[in-house]
Parts: C-alpha cells; structure tokens; sequence
C-alpha cells in the first residue's frame, strides 16, 4: 500500500455500513484491514445487487464490494474459546480496533476496550453506536438499535429535509451511517497521532446521533438566536438567495448566485441588468425577502433552455450544476479524471464492479482504492502465519 496509513494495521469487527465505511477509509489511506468475520460471513455479504456469473459460482454483491474493498478477511467466531484467543492473539499486535455491535455486545463477548487494552496498551480501540457508550455521556436512549433513517429522524435532519408543504423527506444517500463513519475515521486518526507521542492508546466514542446533530449544526444555532424552529423550505435556503434548483427543457439544474458580484453577474448573464439597481434586489437582504419574485424570474428564464444551453451560459461564471443522474456522472469526464469511478475485479465474473472513489488525494503518498472485497476467509491462512512470526512482531 502507498497511502499514508502504510504500516497501520487495523483489526475491523465491524458490519453493515457504518464501521465498514470507517474502515474503507483507513483502507484507501494504505491500513491493512484485517476483516474479522463470522463463520457465516458479514450480513452484506447476503445483499445485492449481483453481477452475472461466468460459471454459475456466488459472486461478491456491490454494497460489500464498495464498503470492503481493500481488505483482508478471516474468519474467527468470537463466540468460543478458541475465536477469542485468536482475536487477542490478532489484536497483540494491531494499532486499532473498530467496532459497531449493539448495545451490551462487546460486553458478552469480552472484547471490551478494557478487556483489550489489558493486551496492547497502545491500541486505539474505535466504537460506534447509535446513541453513545456510557462512559461518554449517558444517554436514556443508550440500549435502542439505530438505523439510517431512525438516526437521521431523532437527529433533526429530516425535520428540515422536504418541501414547504409537504412530509419528511429522507437524504438519499445513507448519511446516518456514511457521516458517523467518517467522523469516527477522523476520530481514529486523532488518537493514533496521540499514541505515537504518548505510547497510550485509547477509545473512540462517536454516537451516530451525535454525529447527524453536528451536521445539522444550522438548526441548532437557529433555534439557539431567534427561538424559532426551522421546517422543510424546499431546495432553497433560509438565510441565502437565489439559491435554488430549476426546470429547464430537458431536466433540472441548481443555481446559487448569493453574494452581490455573482447576483450581478446573473443578472448580465440573463440579461437583465436593471435587476441590479431594482430596490428590491439590491442587496442580500433584500433579495431573501423578495425570494418569490426572484424565483419567478429564474424561472422565467430558465424554463426556455435545455441544459447545455445553460451550461454555456452559466458554468464557470456563477456557482451551478446540472442535476444528474449517475448515468450523467459516469458520461461526465470530471469523475473518471479524479478516480472517483473506480474499477475493481469481481471474482466469478468478466464484468468489472465500479466503486465510488476516495476524495482524500495526497501529494506523496497517495490514496487509492487497492483490491477488491476479499471473498469469505480469503486471508485467513496468511494472517495467522503472519501473527505467529517473531519477525513480524517485532517489526510490528
């Protein structure tokens, strides 16, 4: 591995989305992965979407390619003696833990960070939970499981995510997994720089509930300044405009032209140039009180295009984008320039899985999406033969 992590390994009992997407990050950065599943393998393992198979064999589903990938997998069942002994064994000479069990599960199985700082002291043991671990502040909602869109419900987001006049509206992507993982990435990252200067390791404690409340950081100073609770408003923005998404001829596109130049530079673009000097636009302040009127006369303006016609216009000038589909992204060069569409092997088909890229890009060490998933205890043999050698723990 190339990434800066090179050298970092990490002991993953993680499962689902949350702990796997906090772990796909340490992998791009260069960790290894050590992916401790049970005999069945992880639950994603089950899920699709499939590609076709060339000779009738399982092949690995998209949700664990694009969460796993990059990493090793062995399999211990924790629930005995011997898959205890070998985990601690696997941890004696790891630099991290992270986990994502339910409530009171560390604790049956005896994998607790107190139980494992017994064996590595210098081990940075992360945990993420739905609503936090006692230790960091105890919660009455300590012992609920959490999904998602439960987090995301309790959390506020979806208390402002919709339009005016209608119902909760869900984020489309998982971000009640995806955003705690990150945080719990940087959360792991924090700790390990600590225990290189202190030889100390220590836990990580970050609550998915915590993580989205943070997100939603504008409803909390909001509500904090003015008493009032901010709803659904749509695409638009309590406090900025335009800053809106429009119907063109062939589509949709989003526009936000907030501050004065890019207001005037709209204004040209449309051309409309009296618009700058109308007494109802003629500042920020204005224009978020006169927010309809403006929103008529994008509309105005907008609905006679395509797409392409307001690319022309628009792009590079103002802040805008199309609203595209994924179809879009993957025929939009911007993505594959970046390797942000990666290409990955899939054992048992020809045709290749595409994963979402890392976006952390680093000068000298770069991050990259390695290999693919691992297939069912791929690594198995090849880890404990490396956790046996004397060579490698002392190097360790």
């Amino acid at each position: 591995m190339t990434g800066p992590l090179a050298g970092v390994r990490v002991v993953d009992l993680t499962a689902a989305l949350a702990g796997p997407y906090t772990t796909m990050i340490l992998a791009d950065l260069g960790a290894d992965i050590i992916k401790v599943e049970p005999p069945g393998g992880e639950v994603t393992r089950r899920v699709g979407p499939y590609p076709p198979s060339d000779d009738g064999q399982a092949t690995l589903g998209g949700y664990f390619q694009s969460v796993n990938r990059g990493k090793r997998s062995i399999v211990l069942d924790l629930k005995t003696p011997e898959g205890h002994a070998e985990l601690l064994e696997l941890v004696r000479n790891a630099d991290v833990l992270v986990e994502n069990f339910g409530p009171g599960v560390v604790e049956r199985l005896d994998i607790s960070y107190e139980t494992m700082r017994q064996v590595n002291p210098r081990l940075v043991y992360g945990s993420l939970t739905g609503f936090g671990s006692t230790w960091s502040g105890e919660s009455p909602y300590m012992n609920w499981p959490a999904m998602d869109i439960t987090i995301q419900a309790m959390a506020g987001a979806l208390s402002i995510t919709g339009t005016e006049d209608g119902k909760p509206v869900k984020i489309g992507p998982g971000i009640g997994d995806i955003f705690p993982g990150t945080m719990l990435a940087i959360g792991v990252l924090s700790a390990l720089f600590e225990a290189e200067r202190t030889g100390q390791g220590q836990q990580i404690d970050v609550a998915m509930f915590d993580a989205m409340l943070s997100l939603c950081e504008r409803i909390v100073y909001q509500y904090s300044y003015t008493g009032q609770v901010p709803k659904p408003i749509g695409n638009t923005h309590p406090i900025l405009t335009p800053f809106d998404v429009l119907e063109v001829k062939d589509g949709w596109i989003a526009v936000a032209a907030t501050t004065q130049l890019r207001w005037e530079a709209l204004c040209r673009i449309m051309e409309r140039p009296e618009l700058i000097e109308d007494a109802r636009f003629r500042n920020e302040t204005c224009r978020v009180e006169h927010r309809a009127e403006i929103r008529t006369l994008l509309d105005d303006w907008s609905r006679d295009l395509t797409r392409a016609e307001v690319t022309e216009k628009l792009g590079g000038k103002v802040p805008f984008g199309p609203v595209n589909d994924i179809r879009d992204i993957f025929d939009d060069p911007h993505a594959w320039a970046r390797d942000m569409l990666v290409e990955i092997d899939n054992p048992g088909s020809s045709q290749k899985a595409i994963v979402a890229g890392q976006p952390i890009k680093f000068s000298r060490t770069p991050s990259k999406v390695g290999t693919r998933a691992p297939l069912l205890n791929e690594h198995g043999a090849a880890i404990r033969t490396e956790n046996r050698s004397p060579a490698f723990e002392r190097s360790h």
